[in-house]
């Protein structure tokens, strides 16, 4: 467990790091500690090359305060989102600011050796040409991880990923310590960082809609992962709609199986098919199939077929998010992913779903709102968030301050809970 020492360096730098103009008096008043205790430890971040200078503060009658700042050009960052049928790679500085990013269509069941081969391939022309090392390597993946080991377990939807060390591989291809995480959860804290509500609400529910469902839970401003990590996978939870539907975990009746972008697809083509809707019959004819931002494309243009499927869709949705506002209370409940495009023939639904059959108590302050970032950025900005959480974070800050250079000891700490963002 880090001492007070470093406790007191990660608490300096998480607050130079979230805002701007921070003074040393500024320190003392946030943090709680002395006024010489935070000078020590100020300038030890600075004989690490760690922070430095910005300019100064206002006076309050003496000598105007030094502003401080994070040294974000001392190293790079590697963020890494792996989804069901996207890949997007991103290099950043030490202060979360997105440099580049590489994007690409693929299907996460081609397996872990096609995709993170290519993800290493975008990494190596991100990093072309730059100068300073790779200090972290965040990692989001559609499927539950075990946080500890950077592990997945039996994901679902990832056929040949099961156990598979992606932080070894890419420890060691990159030289610095990485961090897995689910995909969800990533999205989660980009929102924590970069929604002004969001980083204000305390206790959030983040919910992914798409091709999967997710959820993440933030509770008091951090992201609570559960025992091992698993917190949140509400996909392949029963419920009594889903009848005998097969999913694709083996199970049935799952709330993914039949309200999630395949299942959505899947009643799309079927409407097409009998031509029940005249929309995403011409859609299918012009193009042989029929993804879920047809039905919402279709709903938009009127079509009244696509618009009670994204109905039904909605309701199935509203009544386990109730079950889940209701257990958990939440300030506020974020939705994610792709049902964002679909968010006017939606959200009304779930809104009223929720209201009518969470308790009155625990919906009577709650905020439902869509995500403001888009969904192709929003797990790269997670997983970047994730690198320097943990970068930073007093049991990760212990094992490298004293050589001041993170790459000196690419594996992550063995459980690395302490981080201010994490649980």
């Amino acid at each position: 467990m880090a001492n007070e020492r470093i406790n007191g360096l990660a608490a300096i730098l998480s607050a130079i790091r979230a805002g701007t103009g921070v003074t040393q008096p500024m320190l003392v008043e946030r943090i709680g500690l002395g006024r010489s205790v935070v000078a020590q430890r100020v300038a030890e971040l600075e004989a690490a090359g760690l922070i430095e200078g910005a300019g100064v503060g206002p006076s309050s009658g003496g000598r105007a305060p030094r502003r401080l700042r994070l040294r974000a050009s001392r190293g790079l960052l590697l963020g890494v989102d792996i989804a069901a049928t996207e890949l997007v790679v991103g290099v950043a500085d030490l202060g979360g600011t997105v440099l580049g990013t590489r994007q690409r269509a693929i299907d996460v069941a081609d397996g872990p050796e096609v995709v993170l081969a290519l993800a290493e391939r975008f990494a190596d022309e991100l990093l072309g040409g730059r100068t300073a090392p790779v200090w972290a390597v965040g990692v989001g993946v559609p499927g539950p991880v075990e946080f500890r080991t950077g592990l997945p377990v039996a994901p679902p939807i990832m056929p040949g990923w099961d156990q598979y060390p992606i932080r070894d591989r890419l420890a060691a291809r990159f030289r610095a310590p990485v961090w897995v995480d689910n995909d969800v959860n990533l999205m989660a804290l980009g929102e924590l960082r970069s929604a002004p509500g969001a980083a204000t609400a305390g206790h959030m529910l983040y919910v992914r809609v798409g091709v999967g469902i997710g959820a993440a839970v933030v509770m008091d401003g951090r992201l609570y992962r559960g025992a091992k990590g698993a917190a949140g996978d509400i996909g392949h939870v029963a419920i009594p709609e889903g009848g005998n539907t097969i999913c694709r975990c083996g199970n049935i009746g799952c709330l993914e199986a039949v309200a999630g972008g395949v299942a959505l697809g899947r009643e799309g083509r079927m409407l097409a098919e009998s031509r029940q809707s005249p929309a995403l019959a011409a859609i299918l004819a012009e193009t042989g199939d029929i993804r879920p931002m047809d039905v919402t494309r279709a709903a938009t243009r009127g079509d009244q077929a696509a618009q009670a499927l994204l109905g039904r869709t909605a309701a199935l949705l509203g009544s386990t998010l109730a079950t889940l506002v209701s257990f958990y209370n939440p300030h506020l409940l974020v939705l994610g992913g792709g049902i964002v495009r679909a968010e006017a023939h939606v959200l009304p639904t779930i809104r009223e779903v929720i209201h009518r059959r969470a308790l009155p108590l625990a919906t009577r302050d709650l905020r439902i709102e869509v995500s403001g970032l888009p969904e192709e950025i929003s797990g790269l900005t997670g997983a970047v968030c994730l690198a320097l959480d943990e970068l930073f974070a007093p049991a990760t800050l212990e094992t490298w301050l004293e050589t001041g250079d993170p790459t000196a000891r690419p594996a992550p700490p063995p459980d690395s809970r302490t981080s201010p963002a994490t649980r």
